[in-house]
């Protein structure tokens, strides 16, 4: 499994960083079918702060009995994060948990994964979890096109660096929160519930990516 950083050409031209002030938008986003509030996350698998952000979001969002929804924004500045998105995407087809599970892996080891080494670590996580690894995850590039249509939301959400973490609410006005604070999130979820006129216990849409619990 060699690193596509060849079908990363869509992001190569782009540097994002973080502009103060400058707020994105989240309008465009929706919570899955079923759902009245939901936390959606731009993220980027080599991205301290979100490494950071990712245990915060889950037990915010699991707390609050509400889904959360992943969408990868690999940044061209870091080397093996589109590849590792793909190895993620490769194991949700497995299971959902596996999924988020191996996200939360990759963040915990950050520091020492390098553009040489993420292939023994993602062979790892596999072998531990008894996952069948085929020499290529994504021989018809489909997962790559998932990634790819993440990034164009992104842009089109106006994101200026990740994490980039939204609250949103199926009725409410505005329809999103964006939350730049990660210590906020509790308290940006339950103004949602409100706004949106609902707790959001108990909602799951079927096929939803990434809903299941993560460590």
């Amino acid at each position: 499994m060699k690193p596509l950083l060849k079908h990363f050409a869509f992001a190569v031209t782009i540097f994002l960083a973080a502009s103060p002030g400058f707020a994105a938008d989240g309008s465009l986003l929706k919570p899955p079918v079923g759902a009245k509030v939901a936390v959606v996350v731009f993220e980027d698998l080599e991205c301290p702060s979100c490494a950071k952000a990712y245990p915060q979001v889950w037990q915010a969002a699991n707390a609050s009995h509400v889904p959360v929804v992943l969408h990868d924004f690999p940044l061209s500045k870091h080397p093996w994060s589109f590849q590792a998105a793909i190895d993620a995407r490769f194991l949700d087809t497995k299971s959902e948990k596996l999924g988020n599970d191996f996200r939360g892996y990759i963040y915990k080891n950050q520091p020492q994964i390098t553009r040489g080494n993420l292939l023994q670590y993602f062979q790892k996580f596999a072998d531990d979890n008894k996952v069948p690894v085929p020499f290529a995850v994504d021989p018809q590039g489909k997962l790559e096109e998932k990634i790819r249509a993440d990034y164009n939301l992104g842009l089109k959400c106006e994101l200026t660096g990740t994490p980039t973490i939204f609250v949103v609410g199926r009725g409410a006005a505005p329809s999103f929160i964006e939350v730049k604070d990660p210590d906020e999130l509790s308290t940006a979820i339950a103004d949602m519930q409100k706004k949106a006129g609902g707790s959001g216990h108990g909602n799951r849409a079927p096929g939803q990516k990434k809903k299941a619990s993560s460590k």
